[in-house]
Order: structure tokens, then C-alpha cells, then sequence
């Protein structure tokens, strides 16, 4: 998914990850590969939740509440729920990284990557 992204890549996408904020490449990967993401994750999440039994039960109590507006509708599907905090999760990590990068490039990273962000 990843490397599909990288390869879509536009001009104009890469200088703006190489003059962007310290996470904007990672803000780039989350745009484009969200959807196919959520689409491979969230099977993985149903299998995991209805081993446990907990999605009908989750699902109940959190729709009445979305109703009432303690929670919002999107978080109110423990399936998509526990999905987008799987993403926002691994968009954390990938942004930790790529901050220690921008922080260190010759310390942290590939050749290739050491080039591109110490030539800024």
C-alpha cells in the first residue's frame, strides 16, 4: 500500500513533504493509503471483536449514545472505531520516526533518505 503511494507520488507532492512541516510525509501516506488501510484492517479488527463478543454489546450501548450525542455516530461502530485507532496509531509511530529523521538524517535513515532530507 505503502510503496503504491510512493509510486503515485506527484512532483508537487514531494516538495511538498521536503518543505513541509516535520511530519508531512507522513500526513502524504496517510492521504493516500487511509482507504486501502481501513479496507485491509478492518476484517482483521471484525475477526478480532467478534471472537470476544464485543461488538454487539459496544455497538448497543454506543448507538444509544451517539443518539443522545455523548459519542459521536462514527465512533459508535466498535469495528470502525477500533479501526481508525489502529491507523491513528501506526500514523503515530510513522510520524515519531519521521520526525527522529528530520531530527538526525545521518543517525537515522537509509542512505537515500540521509541524502534527501541533508540537502535541506
Amino acid at each position: 500500500v505503502f510503496k503504491q503511494a510512493a509510486q503515485k507520488m506527484t512532483v508537487s507532492d514531494a516538495k511538498g513533504i521536503l518543505t513541509g512541516g516535520e511530519t508531512s510525509a507522513t500526513e502524504y501516506f496517510r492521504k493516500a493509503t487511509s482507504t486501502q488501510l481501513t479496507t485491509r484492517f478492518k476484517p482483521i479488527v471484525a475477526q478480532a471483536t467478534a471472537k470476544l463478543k464485543l461488538r454487539g454489546m459496544y455497538d448497543q450501548y454506543a448507538g444509544k449514545a451517539a443518539q443522545v450525542g455523548l459519542v459521536s455516530s462514527q465512533d459508535a461502530n466498535l469495528n470502525d472505531y477500533v479501526t481508525a485507532k489502529a491507523l491513528d496509531g501506526l500514523f503515530a509511530e510513522i510520524g515519531a520516526e519521521e520526525r527522529a529523521i528530520r531530527k538526525d538524517p545521518m543517525g537515522q535513515a537509509s542512505s537515500l533518505i540521509r541524502k534527501v532530507f541533508s540537502s535541506l
